[in-house]
């Protein structure tokens, strides 16, 4: 099974730019640690994964009364913004669950993808 996993705000870790280089480092080691622990698990792998810019980088598409309507900005104002995100595959929810423990304290959301070609 597809999991996306959106890696939401910083949950217990202080602003990247507030780091020394070496704290920058460490925190850069916990997702090759993150990367080396699903390659090391059998059924496990990441296809794909990005950092993403920050909110004020985004541009929002709303559909009002069958027009589309594009603003700038994130979808929501909200403190914590999307940081970036894996697609894993993986037998279950558990097995990701316990790999994402290697990453940095983020908060996450993870959520089951739908194989189109099995509706």
């Amino acid at each position: 099974m597809k999991y996306l996993v959106l890696l939401i705000g910083d949950g217990e870790l202080p602003p990247w730019d507030s780091l020394s280089p070496e704290e920058q480092a460490a925190g850069m080691k916990k997702f090759e640690d993150f990367d080396a622990a699903c390659a090391a698990r059998d059924g496990v792998q990441i296809l794909s994964g990005e950092p993403l810019a920050g909110p004020s980088t985004s541009t929002t598409l709303r559909t009002r009364s069958g027009r589309l309507a594009v603003t700038e900005g994130p979808y929501a104002e909200a403190i914590e913004g999307l940081g970036g995100y894996y697609l894993i595959e993986s037998p279950d929810l558990d097995t990701v669950i316990e790999l994402l423990g290697v990453l940095p304290a983020y908060d996450m959301q993870i959520t089951p993808t739908i194989d189109p070609y099995a509706m």
